[in-house]
């Protein structure tokens, strides 16, 4: 079904937010008052008398406003349903199946405020091929980025999201000549987590060489990679090698943390992953116990993490079991703040720094002057944060404000839209 957005482009209107976290990593602001003209922010400020008698305002006053989310690291083509008949079905459905699925998953993300995801790649190159042929007619308000099939090396770990160098091929020359209207590379340069001996780690799947020359390659097309990566080995060649992001980073230690932290190099922790697989298994068996001590130490790094400076980025690896798409989100923000992040921070984390992963910081990630007017609203004050970020949020796009339901379909911004935005 096709979603026509009216388009607002000579409205100009005021938003009075009871709370504003702008993204930055300061502190909360109460009562701000947004300008917003062609969609775009034209200044913040406290209100004044004058203001607030204005016909073209909408009354936020009992939300608070944040970006809108970015996920920075999801696979669309697959659910977190703990169904093994679901999840193999969903690895095996061709195209014209598994777009309805990519689709429905992207309504829950915008159900839940996320408005930008990065995906990580899967097998067939679903992702991309709904980003090109679909995502256009149905005309979805959410930023998608794709790495198409990930790469990763022959007989190794990654079969359900890329494919290895084929043709006698290296990585750098594989990456040159399979772009297929990449956004962004995505290697994998070592195996998952063990689930029945904690601390496990595997060998790289590329070496030194191979993974500066990918780098290197992709580079020369404009692209960014990120680095699935876990152990101290993978990690430290991955951000040797130039990557722009590790993703999971388990076990990669307290040197690789310091790298990452030297070089600016983003890490996106995924810590909810093992919290899911908790929950999601016999939390009494092996499988379990070992779930929740990776947690645990993935949170003691994460903790490092924040006293190095390293830079933080949210991705949930929603599609991974447990981990459902969109609602997962406000559980991996959960963890950094029980890691010792204040809440501006890990929306900092959840918005900023995830739109930067993705090279879409000119649009997303910040309210501030000069930005479109682009963020969530959640019921009440900050102190209601994350949990507050249960579907359906109330969500603007360009300041075009949106009811995230079955359907996503759109609602023209105008002052008679006021019941919207009023008390349940």
């Amino acid at each position: 079904m096709s979603v026509i957005i009216k388009k607002l482009m000579t409205i100009s209107f005021y938003i009075s937010a009871g709370w504003l976290v702008d993204g930055s990593g300061e502190s909360a602001r109460q009562n701000a008052l947004l300008s917003v003209r062609n969609g775009i922010i034209v200044s913040i400020k406290e209100p004044e008398s004058t203001d607030l008698n204005s016909a073209d305002i909408i009354d936020l006053s009992y939300y608070t406003l944040l970006p809108g989310l970015v996920d920075a690291h999801v696979h669309l083509f697959m659910s977190g349903t703990s169904n093994p008949e679901v999840r193999q079905q969903q690895l095996e459905t061709p195209f014209e199946n598994i777009k309805k699925v990519i689709s429905r998953h992207i309504h829950q993300q915008l159900a839940h405020g996320v408005v930008a995801v990065r995906d990580g790649g899967d097998y067939a190159g679903h992702a991309l091929r709904y980003k090109t042929e679909c995502l256009p007619s149905e005309k979805l308000p959410i930023c998608l980025r794709s790495a198409g099939k990930a790469w990763r090396a022959s007989g190794r770990y990654g079969r359900l999201i890329g494919r290895p160098p084929s043709g006698g091929n290296s990585l750098a020359q594989a990456i040159a000549h399979g772009q297929e209207s990449l956004d962004h590379v995505k290697i994998v340069n070592s195996g998952l987590n063990s689930l029945t001996k904690f601390g496990k780690k595997t060998l790289p799947q590329f070496n030194a060489d191979q993974l500066r020359a990918a780098v290197r390659t992709a580079g020369n097309h404009g692209l960014r990679v990120m680095v699935h990566a876990n152990g101290e080995l993978p990690v430290k060649l991955a951000i040797e090698a130039g990557c722009h992001s590790i993703e999971h980073g388990f076990f990669m230690g307290k040197d690789n943390l310091r790298r990452m932290a030297d070089r600016q190099v983003m890490w996106v922790p995924t810590a909810y992953t093992m919290k899911a697989y908790h929950e999601s298994l016999d939390t009494i068996s092996v499988e379990g116990e070992v779930a929740l001590r990776n947690l645990e130490h993935q949170m003691n790094q994460i903790s490092l993490a924040m006293q190095y400076g390293v830079p933080i980025a949210i991705g949930t690896d929603c599609g991974s079991l447990g981990v459902h798409h969109g609602s997962a989100f406000k559980e991996e923000l959960r963890l950094l703040i029980q890691a010792g992040m204040t809440l501006e921070k890990g929306i900092q984390c959840a918005t900023q720094n995830s739109a930067k992963t993705l090279d879409v910081a000119d649009n997303f990630g910040r309210l501030g002057t000069g930005m479109p007017a682009t963020f969530v609203a959640a019921r009440g004050d900050p102190s209601g944060l994350p949990d507050t970020l249960n579907a359906p949020v109330k969500i603007f796009i360009r300041g075009e404000a949106w009811k995230p339901d079955a359907m996503c379909l759109p609602m023209p911004l105008s002052p008679e839209w006021t019941g919207y935005f009023s008390e349940e």
